[in-house]
């Protein structure tokens, strides 16, 4: 695949990045495409290497070893190396219902299994991803494409995120009426609110759900289950119904001074300034402000780099990022060998962001937050931590120590905590009589989305626990063959 010798020939390249002294003026996306040749180059360095990784799709443990949706990635490579774009995006899309969402927001597994990056710099797959779609939507070749007959069967799916709108894709696709039901007040879920616009804008997640819209699935904003419809008028009114809501709720930080003001979750924080920028360009001020702040983010995730990035523009007074593992090696360690995710150092947007307008780096490693305190007024005004190491016993047992001696205060107006998610939220679960632990955060595998309740199934988040977009797809997209499997059985 690609040119034989395209590996060798050719260094790596990835999407240009505006100045971060300009992107922090506006809410602009951060990354600019590669042109036309570069990217066929970038092409060119898929390596004819009969047993690609990059789109095996297995969970090893906690580890990803390729694409889960099993995206055809030597192919479009190939395809792009001979500049034939369109016949890549044919490929593309076999797998993938949104590489404009993937191509921006995933961590690129497949890259960390790509052969090339044994011993050199990966392919540049998310680039090349990106690329395509961009320019199919470009070049007018992605129009709707309704399915020329209806079955007749009628699916409900619960939550508009990546899975939901998978879901509803492939099930739209496959000849059923889909009705597609989201709490808030726009579509898109994690990729509308959950995602600032610097790393996904929201006119393309628009532009897609448009689509869907045009290809005859139809969309009902506002609409909470339990609140605005039951849960048993979708069982009673459709043949089948899908949870897609994801694992929406946060871990706590149960410490002493947790009910001070000025300490919010990360999700919140995020999402109230993504729909006051929507609703109004932030003039509504009806948003959580970081202007003039000391502000901390406990949790050292990509969701709290973008809390970094986003209170970067708010113009905030200090920045730090609380992580409670050590600083990650610069390349592989022994026990994190190909074809494993890299877990390697690296700077994220926020971080470069950060450097240029408070002047370093803001992460702060092996710490532990052990009290907020209040200014008096019932407002936080600063938190204290210590700094921990992790030990071993005789028996291999790992164990978290304080260090004696690193006590730390940090001056703090907001906090913004940033530690994952818990799990769906509980109120789902009662509405629809499912039981928690039997039912979620268990299954790792496909093949299992239904519930001990006929008719109903659930994908993504939901099912899986907190994971990333493109396993959000392929739950999304495996739910929508099971369910179709069930409606065509049931009710011939």
């Amino acid at each position: 695949m690609g040119k034989h010798t395209g590996f060798i020939e050719y260094d790596r390249e990835v999407p240009l990045e505006r100045k971060p002294s300009d992107r922090l003026n506006d809410w602009g996306e951060y990354q600019e495409p590669l042109s036309k040749d570069r990217l066929e180059k970038q092409g060119a360095r898929c390596m004819d290497c009969a047993t690609p990784f990059c789109h095996t799709g297995i969970q090893l443990g906690k580890s990803m070893i390729g694409c889960p949706t099993n995206n055809l990635i030597p192919e479009w490579n190939d395809l792009i190396y001979r500049g034939r774009w369109k016949e890549a995006l044919e490929r593309l899309v076999k797998t993938n219902n949104f590489p404009e969402f993937t191509g921006r927001v995933c961590p690129a597994p497949c890259e960390g299994s790509c052969t090339v990056a044994i011993n050199d710099s990966a392919v540049s797959i998310k680039s090349i991803e990106r690329a395509i779609i961009d320019k199919g939507f470009a070049e007018g070749w992605i129009t709707p494409n309704p399915p020329a007959n209806r079955t007749g069967k009628r699916v409900a799916i619960v939550g508009s995120g990546p899975a939901g709108l998978a879901c509803a894709d492939q099930l739209n696709q496959m000849g059923h009426s889909v009705t597609v039901y989201e709490r808030s007040d726009r579509i898109g879920g994690l990729l509308m609110y959950g995602i600032p616009n610097m790393k996904l804008e929201k006119d393309i997640v628009q532009r897609r759900v448009q689509l869907l819209e045009a290809e005859g699935i139809h969309f009902h904003t506002n609409m909470e289950i339990g609140k605005d419809i039951q849960a048993n008028q979708l069982l009673v009114n459709f043949d089948a119904v899908i949870l897609c809501t994801g694992a929406q709720k946060p871990r706590e930080l149960l410490i002493e001074g947790r009910e001070l003001k000025g300490i919010h979750f990360a999700m919140d924080f995020l999402t109230a300034n993504t729909k006051s920028l929507l609703d109004s360009n932030l003039t509504d001020r009806s948003y959580i402000s970081a202007e003039g702040k000391d502000v901390i983010v406990i949790g050292g995730g990509d969701t709290g780099a973008d809390c970094v990035a986003t209170a970067l523009r708010h113009k905030c007074k200090s920045i730090v990022q609380f992580g409670k593992h050590p600083q990650l090696p610069k390349k592989r360690s022994l026990s994190n060998p190909w074809p494993e995710y890299p877990y390697t150092f690296s700077m994220d947007y926020a971080y470069e962001e950060a450097s240029v307008q408070i002047g370093q780096d803001p992460r702060e490693y092996s710490i532990l937050t052990k009290r907020f305190v209040s200014d008096g007024n019932g407002h936080v005004k600063e938190l204290h931590t210590v700094q921990i190491e992790k030990i071993s016993d005789l028996n291999g047992n790992t164990f978290i120590q304080e260090i004696p001696g690193s006590e730390k205060i940090w001056p703090a107006d907001l906090v913004l905590i940033s530690i994952g998610f818990s799990g769906p939220e509980e109120e789902l679960l009662r509405t629809f009589a499912l039981n928690q632990e039997k039912q979620f955060g268990t299954e790792e595998t496909s093949g299992k989305y239904a519930t001990n309740i006929d008719g109903l199934y659930i994908a993504g988040d939901v099912r899986r626990g907190q994971s990333l977009v493109v396993w959000a797809i392929k739950e999304g997209r495996e739910a929508a063959i099971e369910c179709d499997k069930y409606m065509m059985r049931k009710f011939k």
